[in-house]
């Protein structure tokens, strides 16, 4: 069975593209993804100043890491999101939106004063359920 969203009437929808809740099952390996950087694989930073390449190059990462474990990334059942600017907003769920393409991951995100990186603007962890 895939993850399913979860949802409840007593809560206001989704500002953006996650879902309240994710139910996943218990069956199969937790796969948790430290968080990246939009770094490419020469561990150089990728789109300096652009939020939305930023974001690619990130998701791709995530990508690249639960791959790694045997997943895709609809096992992602949650993603934690730190941002520069809480005004990139828009652009990071329109990207989030062409890689979380079936249910959506449950998500947090938080506004950072900096990164290990002087020009990243945008750092994401996750949680997979990886069968």
């Amino acid at each position: 069975m895939p993850k399913q969203a979860i949802t409840s009437e007593r809560l206001p929808r989704p500002s953006g593209h996650f879902a309240q809740a994710v139910a996943a099952p218990a069956s199969g390996r937790l796969v948790f993804i430290s968080g990246m950087l939009a770094k490419g694989s020469d561990g150089q930073l990728v789109g300096p100043g652009d939020i939305s390449a930023q974001t690619r190059q990130v998701c791709e990462n995530l990508k690249a890491a639960v791959e790694a474990a045997g997943g895709t990334l609809e096992d992602i059942c949650r993603v934690d999101v730190f941002i520069r600017d809480m005004k990139h907003f828009p652009e990071i769920h329109a990207v989030r939106r062409q890689y979380f393409t079936g249910t959506p991951p449950a998500s947090t995100m938080v506004e950072v004063s900096g990164f290990t990186h002087p020009d990243a603007l945008i750092e994401i962890n996750a949680i997979a359920m990886v069968t």
